[in-house]
């Protein structure tokens, strides 16, 4: 475990409930620094040993960001992924030791929002912690009615048979209701408000995932592709060289 910063010099902002995350990891040394660095931080953390361990911690507690590495005994951090997924889309920020391009893909094909790199620099984990919680809550401005921009219809975009609702935050797809991650709706949200602009990966990156620094595109490629499974794989459209671009009809 690593920090290019002083670890409890930056604490979370103490409400009447701290946050809560929970740490699937195996290595016990790692376990515990996590552990220990995230309390520092301000957070409330619980963890597991293994991976069904960290399925029942899951169905058992309400936590707000689970980090899950990727290899775990009994079942694996990318297993682990695909079964909260079918039942939650709580954030969920895997850990790869080697920083393999198959593990990567994986975790993130599985329905990760992100990742990061053992060693785990504190800082950084905590950057993305706070990046996931900002997307969960994440809210457009409500338009002012005394300025002349009421009306909940507005706030209806139909794209074809999709409709976004960017106020109720709800989507729906020939009237069916489809069920995305808050990084997938925040990403579903940056196309709307630019249907047929192009927004490529870096601007993606930034404005979705909240990256300040120079991060990996293929989380970005692979929140696309997963998107596109929920609401009509040719409802976004990729544009070569330069990024994707929400089809208005």
């Amino acid at each position: 475990m690593t920090s290019n910063a002083q670890v409890g010099s930056v604490s979370e902002p103490r409400g009447p409930a701290p946050v809560s995350v929970l740490v699937v990891e195996d290595d016990a040394t790692i376990r515990r620094a996590v552990q220990l660095a995230l309390e520092r931080y301000g957070y409330r953390v619980a963890v597991a040993a293994d991976g069904l361990s960290g399925l029942e911690a899951f169905r058992a507690g309400a936590h707000d960001v689970l980090i899950l590495d990727v290899m775990l005994p009994e079942l694996d951090g990318i297993g682990l992924c695909h079964r909260i997924r079918e039942e939650s889309p709580v954030p969920v920020l895997m850990m790869s030791a080697r920083g393999d391009a198959l593990d990567v893909v994986a975790g993130l094909e599985a329905g990760a929002d992100d990742y990061v790199i053992k060693p785990v620099d504190t800082a950084v984990m905590v950057a993305r912690i706070r990046a996931l919680l900002r997307r969960a809550t994440f809210r457009p401005e409500a338009e002012d009615p005394a300025a002349g921009k009421s009306g909940r219809a507005d706030h209806i975009l139909v794209f074809g048979d999709l409709s976004v609702d960017t106020l109720g935050m709800e989507v729906r797809r020939a009237g069916e209701t489809v069920s995305l991650t808050p990084t997938e709706l925040r990403l579903l949200l940056e196309f709307a408000a630019a249907p047929g602009s192009v927004l490529d990966r870096r601007r993606l990156l930034r404005d979705v995932w909240d990256y300040g620094w120079e991060g990996d595109t293929r989380v970005v490629d692979l929140c696309v592709l997963r998107l596109r499974k929920k609401i009509g794989s040719g409802r976004i459209e990729t544009v070569r060289g330069f990024g994707y671009k929400l089809v208005r009809g």
